[in-house]
């Protein structure tokens, strides 16, 4: 009698499509980061930016999406479509994969902000924009505490370098102001009297 051999198509899928929507989401926030702070001077074509930026967004929540629908498809752990909506439900680690479907649901609160910009004001559009370093962290604490892959070593470096990057990034973000505006300063500051 041979034994039973499980396909683990969905279980592969649900693994990579997890860590691209990780390095997708990692490259839109430091696109952002880009966008606002500038290290650069003058972002050459800022809506060609901003663009990418929205693309990384939409691409990170599409991988979002195809790990959740390769966890449901997947009969590893059994995984419902209830279980990707309210955090906590998942019997695998339902702290850390709780925090991943929070970070999710916040993904989607965030990039629907972009077409909602005009109606809900700027400046509650930039307040809500600031849940982008939430969903940040709770990704690499989802994915870490959660991921099957984080023994790798080549996954803890990915996680090591993408927070570092995004650590530098929101740094120079708030301690430098962007050279644009630390020029007017300085011209400012010459002409004054």
């Amino acid at each position: 009698m041979v034994g039973r051999v499980s396909d683990p198509t969905f279980w592969l899928e649900a693994r990579a499509s997890g860590l691209l929507a990780y390095v997708l989401l990692t490259c839109s926030v430091l696109a952002g980061l880009l966008l606002k702070s500038r290290p650069f001077g003058a972002t050459p074509r800022p809506a060609a930016v901003t663009d990418s930026h929205r693309l990384l967004a939409l691409l990170a929540l599409s991988a979002t999406a195809v790990h959740g629908t390769a966890l449901v498809l997947d009969r590893t752990v059994t995984i419902t479509v209830t279980d990707l909506l309210v955090p906590g439900m998942i019997p695998y680690r339902p702290l850390w994969t709780g925090t991943g479907v929070v970070a999710g649901e916040l993904m989607v609160v965030v990039y629907l902000s972009f077409s909602q910009r005009k109606r809900i004001g700027v400046a509650n559009w930039r307040r809500l924009h600031w849940a982008t370093y939430g969903v940040f962290a709770a990704m690499v604490v989802h994915g870490a505490a959660s991921g099957t892959d984080t023994k790798e070593a080549w996954v803890r470096g990915l996680y090591a370098v993408t927070v570092g990057l995004v650590a530098a990034a929101a740094f120079w973000r708030g301690a430098v102001p962007p050279r644009r505006a630390a020029r007017r300063v300085t011209h400012a500051a010459a002409e004054a009297p």
